[in-house]
């Protein structure tokens, strides 16, 4: 297939873990980054070797060469920014999470089919080899039937200047990092009946501590635990009638390896290590080119946004909320 020319809407701390994916696939051709800033476009187009600057996100779309691009803005920018550019004619990959707010990515989605533009929220563990051999592993019955998925995402963050702490700009554990474990809970426990959530707001009114239960259909449960100011950790464990499946790096997949616990024995499953930030931008060029559908969608962003609103509401209320 002929590559697909993207370009990058802003200049953000996430894009370093994207471009070098996106450098080296024969399926993207990234041509272009914007900036509101000239000096700052330019400088950082030269550092990462990126043929065109724009000083303005509406010139970036409006070059009519590029054909998608990557959305990294703030959260409360991100569907305002999806609608902006499949309305200039571009497919769109719109960093986690989208909103949580649903009618917010309905909104984004409806304006994408107006326009005959795909639209996908870039959850870049989901593409990973790692995590479709945990669906196969789940549903081939290696841990029996599924009773339990539990999760942690956290990390160390005091700089309450910081975009990911403040609560303007929609910051904060669950939205960063929570969003993560609301993902793989959904995966494996479908969509949730109820969530109680419970979180400690830090100096910024953000939730610098977030720890949730939820309820899926047939008593399947989930919880979870994320954070800006505890230690490091990543880990996703799903608890069968029979056995668990332990993954100690499930987001990342830097380090990718699946631990199969059962009968008091633990075999080590060995997977090659894969960047998921390419395999997602391959996937939505393959999808632009008909050679491929998108994993992920609207169905799955619309139903991510739903989860994340309860959370927040019930941590809010302190109180369950019922979906």
């Amino acid at each position: 297939m002929d590559a697909v020319k993207w370009g990058i809407v802003s200049t953000a701390d996430i894009n370093r873990k994207v471009i070098p994916g996106a450098h080296a696939s024969d399926k993207v051709d990234l041509v272009a980054v914007a900036s509101r800033d000239r000096a700052r476009a330019d400088a950082y187009a030269k550092e990462w070797q990126i043929p065109r600057a724009y000083d303005s996100y509406e010139s970036l779309l409006a070059d009519p060469e590029i054909e998608a691009v990557y959305i990294s803005l703030p959260n409360t920018l991100h569907c305002e920014w999806s609608i902006r550019a499949v309305e200039a004619g571009k497919h769109v990959l719109c960093e986690k999470p989208m909103s949580r707010r649903p009618e917010e990515v309905e909104a984004a989605f409806d304006a994408a089919e107006r326009n005959g533009r795909l639209l996908s929220e870039a959850f870049m563990w989901r593409h990973n080899p790692q995590t479709k051999r945990l669906q196969e592993l789940v549903g081939d019955g290696a841990i029996g039937e599924l009773r339990l998925v539990r999760s942690v995402f956290s990390y160390s963050l005091y700089d309450e200047d910081n975009i990911r702490l403040r609560a303007e700009l929609e910051g904060g554990a669950l939205m960063d990092v929570g969003c993560y474990n609301v993902s793989g809970s959904r995966l494996f426990g479908g969509e949730p009946e109820r969530v109680f959530g419970e979180a400690w707001f830090g100096p910024t009114g953000t939730d610098w501590s977030f720890t949730a239960t939820m309820r899926f259909p047939g008593n399947v449960l989930a919880l979870f635990h994320c954070g800006t100011a505890l230690v490091d950790q990543d880990e996703l464990e799903i608890v069968g009638s029979e056995g668990s499946l332990f993954v100690d790096d499930p987001w990342h997949c830097v380090e990718p390896g699946i631990e199969l616990r059962r009968d008091d024995r633990t075999e080590r499953i060995a997977l090659d290590r894969v960047d998921s930030y390419r395999l997602e931008l391959e996937n939505l060029s393959a999808a632009i080119r008909g050679e491929d559908d998108l994993l992920l969608a609207r169905d799955d962003a619309v139903a991510q946004a739903r989860a994340l609103q309860a959370l927040h509401a019930s941590a809010t209320r302190a109180q369950p909320v019922s979906l």
